[in-house]
């Protein structure tokens, strides 16, 4: 698991890390509610352990924040740590999107276990994918941006299927080559030709662009 742990308390965040590392997990920590909420809304991770009290910005106010963008974690799973055990501080911090809580002090093996079922409940397929104001039905395949309906082949909503579950990550050519071709890939240009033909059906008509093109690399969408 990719963990972002927003905390303050440098004992606790050294020891949180030194477990889940040794475990094979990565972590990336932010010592603030500001920091962290710019990590959180500008990579990706796969769960998020939140502290409650923080310097700057509280943890309900950085959990309330991120649940309201649409851009990088925004819906990963959330941990929120408190010192709190109170029916009210649990009910602000799910009312402000967290997944789950843990009270102060905690045991580092369920924290691993708490964060691994939330990992895995996030990992079911979706029903739908949504990438700023752009959302594909995954059962209707239907496609929409900002209200408008968008007709797509059958390979324009494959490419895009594949770019919106990556999002906001980059995916490389050699990647989708395999993806949508499978062992028996076309030339780089029919690639590029299908990414033209995207871009003009979902970026053309509208003022923000969401496809961006990474040289040397590949594709990401984004906002």
């Amino acid at each position: 698991m990719r963990v972002l742990l927003i905390e303050d308390h440098l004992d606790i965040a050294a020891n949180i890390v030194d477990h889940l590392s040794l475990r094979g997990h990565t972590v990336e920590v932010a010592p603030n509610g500001l920091g962290g909420l710019h990590l959180a809304v500008t990579e990706s991770f796969d769960v998020i352990v939140l502290d409650v009290m923080l310097p700057g910005m509280d943890g309900l106010t950085v959990c309330r924040r991120l649940r309201e963008s649409t851009s990088g974690s925004a819906s990963a799973p959330v941990l929120m740590l408190t010192a709190n055990d109170t029916l009210e501080d649990t009910l602000a911090g799910f009312d402000a999107g967290t997944d789950d809580y843990l009270t102060k002090p905690f045991s580092l093996r369920e924290l691993e276990a708490r964060l691994l079922a939330l990992h895995k409940r996030r990992r079911v397929e979706p029903s739908r994918l949504q990438v700023g104001d752009l959302v594909l039905d995954l059962g209707t395949l239907q496609v929409e941006r900002a209200g408008h309906t968008i007709a797509l082949n059958r390979m324009g909503l494959a490419l895009l299927t594949e770019l919106m579950k990556a999002s906001p990550n980059v995916v490389t050519r050699d990647v989708l080559l395999r993806e949508l071709w499978g062992d028996q890939p076309p030339g780089s240009d029919v690639l590029r030709s299908h990414v033209y033909a995207l871009r003009r059906a979902i970026d053309k008509p509208f003022p923000t662009p969401l496809l961006h093109t990474v040289h040397g690399s590949g594709w990401r969408l984004a906002p």
